[in-house]
């Protein structure tokens, strides 16, 4: 063939053809294919998934038991009407509704709803407020001891003493107004004897009841009007 009147040998038309070539494999396309991956060794490595650790938990004697169970309405803290003359500061245990009320005067009372003793184990009368004590230790009476010997001898106040976040002691009975780690048992006849709330309400009536208050305690017999002691 002829380019520019010469002759061009085969060989010089081979060196074209592959030079030219050369330079369109160098040109970038327009849609250039994305460049492969690495080899798997030469990536970063991937940590394993850890589920989020969880919050610990915080025992708060006002709420440690309303997250687990919620009481009946009518065993809930509230202001009620309450016609008595017994002073303000007075607390009246309604033993066969499982009533006890704060006397606030002036008509009314704050009510909670409590657990009272077991067939055989209720008792009536009046005590005054003789000590008071937070997250109280527990040393069973020996006459407890006697009737259930797999019981402790003495237990450390906390969360999972019996006697919960608070008790207030009736003269020198062995009888407590106290807290409670079971809270399903508000409403119930289940004690020895004593009186038992919720360790919301025990904080609450802790924080209004004074040492030397009096405590009337209705026998189970007794079945006073809701809301007014009988006299």
């Amino acid at each position: 063939m002829f380019t520019s009147g010469k002759a061009t040998s085969p060989s010089h038309l081979l060196l074209g053809v592959l030079v030219a070539g050369a330079i369109m494999a160098a040109t970038p396309s327009r849609a250039a294919s994305p460049a492969p991956l690495p080899f798997p060794f030469l990536l970063p490595p991937v940590a394993a998934y850890e589920p989020p650790a969880a919050a610990p938990q915080i025992i708060n004697p006002r709420e440690d038991d309303a997250a687990a169970y919620e009481l009946p309405a009518r065993l809930r803290r509230q202001v009620v009407t309450y016609a008595t003359r017994e002073a303000p500061g007075t607390v009246v245990i309604d033993t066969p509704n499982k009533y006890l009320y704060y006397v606030l005067g002036n008509g009314q009372a704050m009510r909670y709803g409590i657990g009272v003793g077991r067939d055989g184990f209720t008792w009536s009368g009046v005590q005054s407020v003789t000590r008071k004590a937070e997250w109280p230790d527990w040393t069973p009476p020996p006459e407890m001891i006697a009737r259930q010997p797999y019981l402790p001898r003495h237990m450390a106040g906390g969360p999972g003493n019996p006697l919960g976040a608070r008790a207030m002691y009736l003269g020198g009975t062995v009888y407590r107004i106290h807290g409670t780690n079971a809270p399903e048992t508000i409403g119930t006849h289940v004690s020895s004897g004593c009186i038992r709330l919720t360790n919301q309400d025990v904080v609450d009536l802790y924080s209004r009841v004074a040492v030397g208050a009096k405590v009337i305690v209705l026998p189970m017999e007794r079945r006073a009007d809701l809301g007014r002691v009988a006299r």
